[in-house]
């Protein structure tokens, strides 16, 4: 019966990766970006049939797939190098962007504590999912929720555009970029397309960047539990609420990683490997194209959509120059 519900949609998804992949080749753009473009024509042109919505919700399935097994093509070594200093990048310009976005929304714009708490997880973690694990430890109202998730994703999909063009202008090397997307964009999905869309070398280093900051969920949703838990506005989460919500494809991507670096893997396998993970990513942005809703994006409040645009230029502009200085 499941089978049969998703079934549908997961066709779409293999017929729209495929029509990205054709295109691609005809008109020479990057294939993933071309998928979240079909998704989102579909979406807000031609409209999705309710039928084919569970199918496509399965979208960060494949998106998760694909990042445990892109875990094959990444050298340890290479991140044992360089990772430490950007791991201290990641946990700095997260730390920074969700104080920027707290006293932004409190002080200056005068936005509802839970509404800036909401911002600030969505804009310095991970987007809509930091939106919603934050959510239950604060006690945020459902339009609260709303505001915030509807905010990042007016950033997820203006950032999936900018982000390249901006690479592109300043001749942004493989390394830098990936870096750059992956500390200061929201989402792990857009992260991961705008990194492959700069080049493999960008595409791993996002993804690489991404994870790490995502994996930092866990301490924002029990510090805000705790703060909001002393004021009376919030529980603590349990250690199953705290699992539910962590990233868990980011072990597996560790995981495999550390066995394609002990050299497990032949060269055949690594090769099927990596031409998997790039069709998971192609079907994964088809559905991600099909979550950018204009309706949505329209009913994103001003000042919220404010607060983030100042805190995204601030940690995208921080970071670059750390990067440019670093590297």
């Amino acid at each position: 019966m499941i089978v049969r519900r998703l079934l549908p949609g997961f066709v779409a998804l293999c017929l729209g990766a495929l029509l990205a992949q054709a295109l691609a080749q005809s008109l020479g753009f990057n294939r993933l970006l071309l998928a979240i473009a079909l998704g989102f024509v579909a979406t807000n042109v031609v409209g999705i049939p309710t039928w084919l919505e569970p199918g496509l919700a399965t979208h960060n399935l494949w998106l998760g797939a694909g990042i445990v097994l892109m875990g094959a093509s990444i050298s340890v070594d290479t991140v044992l190098e360089v990772g430490g200093p950007v791991f201290l990048l990641v946990v700095v310009a997260a730390a920074l962007s969700l104080l920027f976005v707290e006293l932004l929304a409190r002080n200056v714009f005068g936005l509802t504590e839970q509404l800036g708490s909401l911002l600030a997880a969505g804009a310095s973690i991970c987007g809509v999912s930091a939106v919603v694990a934050v959510a239950g430890a604060i006690s945020a109202r459902e339009d609260q929720i709303a505001y915030a998730a509807a905010t990042v994703l007016l950033f997820d999909a203006i950032t999936i555009v900018v982000y390249p063009i901006v690479g592109d202008l300043l001749d942004l090397s493989g390394t830098v970029f990936g870096i750059w997307a992956g500390v200061s964009m929201f989402s792990t999905g857009p992260v991961v397309a705008v990194g492959f869309a700069h080049s493999e070398v960008a595409g791993q280093w996002a993804t690489m960047t991404k994870l790490s900051r995502n994996a930092l969920i866990g301490v924002v949703v029990l510090a805000y539990a705790g703060y909001y838990s002393r004021s009376g506005g919030g529980s603590r989460p349990s250690l199953r609420t705290l699992w539910d919500e962590f990233p868990t494809f980011v072990l597996g991507f560790f995981a495999v990683a550390l066995i394609a670096s002990a050299g497990l893997f032949s060269a055949a396998q690594q090769a099927s490997i990596e031409h998997a993970y790039d069709w998971l990513f192609a079907l994964a942005f088809v559905g991600l194209g099909t979550e950018i809703r204009l309706g949505n994006l329209r009913a994103t409040g001003l000042l919220p959509a404010l607060v983030v645009l100042l805190a995204l230029l601030a940690s995208s502009a921080l970071s670059l120059t750390a990067l440019l200085v670093l590297f």
